[in-house]
């Protein structure tokens, strides 16, 4: 046999095998496994019946409870939304004015006396690298018409930045020749941040004579007038705790961001403060434009950074205590708001993580104690935490950004058109005409109907803000985000519970010229990666919606989307220099 025919004979011999083994019966059965074998189009009709399986059992029905859930919460923030509105509605339409609830007199210098007829009043100003703004704020806390040899002004710089420690120890030796009692204070560390700065101060031996304390922020500027309309209270009053004017922003048009903060704001003070200072004597105190009684204070175990909202600490331990609180509608102090949306980010994760992890640790105290009435434990924990700290936020993004979407892709889940419509609609129309201060509004939105509601809105909110409302409504979702997120750290105790970032300022720059823009900034710095996440989600489900849905949902979903694109992509807001930071 030659080589060349070996390959050959060696192929035929296992063509023969093969023919053998296919005429048995093993083969046969080889054979119908493999044509058993599920081909592509198989696999992909097993997993649509599995899912379809998944979707009636378990995915639909936990949609529609969660649904049934967000409906109830939306009742309860309505509610609690009109009882605001109907509290701000009677204490505008009868006038009832602090000065009517609370006796007040006005300071008077006494013949024999004197000046001795004021009390010691301590002003503190925590700063932490404000060079932006604190001449102006020390020069403002400097004019305060009291006596001077009654009043001690303490600057409590924790400046890092060896610049602006220099500026402000020398604006406080300025004024110091001049005559002013004011005092430079430092330390070596910044543990417990604001709280812990207060602190110290008042550990001063000079503090000792002093019989109240006011607390100024670094970009506050208060009038001349403060001490004489907010002190008196306190001096009448010996129940009071404190007194608290509003915030009035002095850079509330500088650009859209700042506008949409400001709609937020007014309304808190407005309506939120006011309501708790008329009904129960009880709201969080701001932080700032405040005056304490320091028997009081200190009383109250003092400052306390436990959280990052040591004000509002504050004030729910003074009340647990039998204080009252006072909030004064028309006495406004000048300051600003941030017009960075990175500083804003980290504003609102410090505003909203602090009220939840403090509500974490003193729900127990409030119900076990004996000095609060049991109605007002209630307005403690369901109204001040629970509605306005923990449903309005978890509400806005679970609902309107995560589960109202996502009925687009389950047609078996439906949600009513008064919750998914008309209840925003209202709240959003309550929000917008509480902000305004005006009775007669107020007493129609209680009694008119939809259509002529917002007929008397555009008359009279032409002029400022009325076009904005969509925007706001907009901007907030957008920010729920952050929100909820912070929410979930402070009642879970997690994450950045703890993180304290200074607001950045800019000060005199508002005077003249708006912040110029950054040319060269990172791209990672603008991007915020969760928001264009939630933006791309919106926006499926809006596309989805327009190939296969029967409503006209998407027009919500394709703005919303848009808008949080344009957050993600930090294109809002203005940015400010590093070096002014």
């Amino acid at each position: 046999m030659s080589l060349h025919r070996l390959p050959h004979d060696t192929f035929s011999s296992f063509l023969g095998s093969l023919s053998q083994v296919g005429s048995s019966k093993a083969s046969v059965a080889l054979l119908n496994a493999v044509k058993s074998f599920p081909t592509f189009g198989d696999i992909i009709a097993r997993i649509g019946l599995w899912w379809e399986q998944i979707r009636a059992v378990v995915v639909v029905p936990v949609f529609k409870f969660l649904v049934a859930v967000c409906l109830i919460m939306s009742v309860m923030l309505f509610v609690e939304v009109m009882y605001m509105g109907i509290v701000v509605l009677y204490v505008k339409l009868f006038k009832r004015k602090p000065e009517k609830i609370y006796k007040w007199e006005a300071m008077e210098d006494d013949v024999e006396c004197g000046s001795a007829t004021y009390p010691m009043v301590l002003v503190q100003m925590p700063m932490y690298n404000e060079k932006e703004v604190c001449e102006q704020s020390i020069a403002a806390a400097c004019k305060i018409s009291w006596p001077s040899n009654r009043l001690i002004i303490q600057v409590l710089d924790d400046s890092t930045d060896p610049a602006s420690k220099e500026l402000v120890k020398k604006e406080c030796e300025r004024w110091s020749k001049e005559g002013v009692n004011i005092t430079f204070e430092i330390r070596d560390n910044r543990n417990g941040y604001k709280a812990g700065a207060l602190r110290e101060g008042m550990k001063h031996s000079y503090v000792k004579q002093c019989d109240y304390v006011a607390i100024f922020d670094a970009d506050f500027q208060p009038d001349p007038d403060f001490l004489l309309r907010t002190v008196p209270f306190l001096i009448h009053n010996p129940k009071l705790a404190l007194v608290q004017g509003r915030w009035e922003f002095v850079n509330a048009d500088q650009c859209m961001m700042t506008r949409l903060q400001e709609m937020s704001l007014s309304y808190h003070f407005t309506v939120e403060q006011q309501v708790g200072s008329s009904t129960f004597a009880f709201f969080g105190f701001n932080g700032t434009a405040g005056v304490w009684r320091i028997s009081a204070l200190i009383e109250s175990g003092g400052w306390n950074d436990q959280t990052t909202v040591e004000d509002m600490d504050l004030a729910v331990r003074a009340t647990l205590r039998g204080w009252k609180l006072l909030y004064i509608d028309d006495l406004k102090v000048k300051s600003e708001l941030p017009c960075s949306f990175n500083a804003l980010r980290s504003q609102q994760h410090r505003w909203t993580c602090g009220p939840a992890n403090l509500f974490r640790k003193m729900a127990g105290q409030i119900l076990r104690s004996e000095n609060v009435s049991l109605w007002k434990k209630l307005y403690m924990l369901y109204s001040f935490f629970f509605i306005r700290k923990i449903v309005a936020h978890a509400l806005t993004f679970c609902f309107y950004c995560v589960i109202l979407p996502a009925t687009v892709l389950f047609p078996e889940v439906t949600v009513p058109k008064w919750a998914a419509f008309y209840l925003p609609s209202l709240i959003t129309l309550f929000i917008a005409i509480g902000r305004l201060r005006c009775p007669l509004l107020l007493f129609l939105c209680n009694l008119s109907s939809f259509l002529s509601l917002v007929t008397l809105l555009i008359l009279y909110y032409v002029n400022r803000s009325i076009h904005l409302l969509a925007f706001w409504v907009l901007f907030e979702n957008s920010m729920s985000l952050v929100r909820t997120k912070a929410l979930v750290m402070g009642l879970l105790e997690t994450g950045r519970v703890q993180e304290w970032v200074v607001t950045e300022k800019s000060g005199d720059a508002l005077k003249t010229k708006l912040i110029p823009q950054v040319p060269n900034v990172r791209f990672r710095e603008r991007v915020h990666l969760l928001e264009l996440l939630v933006g791309a989600y919106l926006l499926s489900c809006g596309i989805y919606d327009i190939i296969y849905g029967k409503n006209t949902l998407y027009v919500y979903l394709l703005f919303q989307s848009l808008a949080f694109f344009v957050v993600g992509f930090g294109y809002v807001g203005k940015y400010v220099p590093a070096s002014s930071s």
